[in-house]
């Protein structure tokens, strides 16, 4: 930083009047280490006994030198740094192939997704999550988790004609409100089961969630049955071609049903109980991803809807 002093005439003791050759004005001129101060030295006209002195310290620098601006080669590093993000994402998201949001994930598959995990949450761009809140704003799809009481769940799309869609998480940070859903799909109808909740901030990265409602979604029935023509159950292959006649005809039914249940409001039911808290821990956050960690150290990845990172 720079800085501009200027100090006053300083008046010594009275010299002898003898008469001297008027002496050239001196300049000291310090080394660069010395702050590159200018000294300037020079008799005054109009002094015969008062000998003054100007001291003028112009442009002095800061100890460390003038600021430096980012040079080129900061400015390549950022750049690999935002590189090797964007590739750890996309390791990380290409892992859950197959493992059906954790569920079937092998062994050998959770240690390599720990690993993806714990790279990324070294390079979390928001270490205080609670901090942005307009990031934690919107609707997140669960593409991971190891939390055990989430599998019974998932399991269920293992069964015949019963699909689990999505599984998400809204937050609205204005409100300090979650809401988790789970949409289920079959040959007749869709439906959803979610939990209204309240959140409260209790650390950079903790937030403490209550949960107050739970919510069962009205089915809409299917105006058309699409009937496959075979199911896959506990590894048998069953043929479905004689159920089709029986399910053409309940077809009519359906469809005059759906508009008499579609009007229906959906089902809630209290959840104030003790046992209805939980709290998260968030751990890495940017735009597109979220990873969170829960009690007993489960682990959620979460993608923000819209993202390209939930593109096949």
């Amino acid at each position: 930083m720079s800085v501009i002093a200027r100090l006053n005439f300083f008046p010594v003791a009275s010299l002898p009047t003898t008469r001297h050759d008027p002496a050239p004005a001196l300049a000291i001129a310090p080394s660069k280490s010395a702050a590159q101060s200018s000294l300037l030295l020079a008799p005054r006209k109009g002094f015969d006994r008062r000998l003054g002195f100007v001291v003028r310290v112009a442009a002095v620098e800061d100890e460390w030198g003038p600021e430096k601006e980012d040079s080129p080669a900061v400015a390549v590093k950022e750049e690999e740094g935002l590189e090797e993000v964007v590739s750890l994402k996309k390791a990380l998201v290409d892992s859950f192939y197959g493992t059906d949001r954790g569920l079937r994930a092998s062994s050998e598959t959770r240690a390599e997704i720990v690993e993806l995990i714990t790279q990324l949450e070294g390079k979390n761009p928001n270490p205080a999550p609670t901090e942005a809140l307009s990031l934690l704003n919107g609707k997140w799809i669960l593409a991971y988790t190891s939390f055990a009481a989430l599998f019974p769940l998932l399991s269920r799309g293992t069964l015949p004609l019963v699909k689990v869609e999505e599984i998400s998480q809204t937050i609205d940070s204005e409100n300090f409100t979650v809401q988790n859903c789970v949409q289920f799909s079959g040959p007749l109808a869709t439906t959803s089961f979610s939990t209204n909740a309240k959140f409260e901030v209790r650390s950079p990265k903790r937030v403490q969630i209550k949960f107050e409602e739970g919510v069962i979604g009205t089915p809409q029935l299917t105006d058309s049955i699409v009937v496959p023509e075979n199911v896959e159950f506990f590894g048998q292959r069953i043929d479905l071609t004689p159920f089709k006649g029986i399910i053409t005809s309940v077809q009519d039914t359906a469809s005059s049903v759906v508009r008499t249940i579609s009007n229906q409001p959906p089902l809630k039911f209290s959840l104030s109980n003790s046992n209805a808290e939980s709290w998260l821990l968030t751990t890495y956050l940017d735009e597109d991803l979220r990873i969170s960690r829960g009690d007993a150290g489960s682990v959620f990845v979460l993608i923000k809807e819209g993202s390209s990172l939930l593109s096949p």
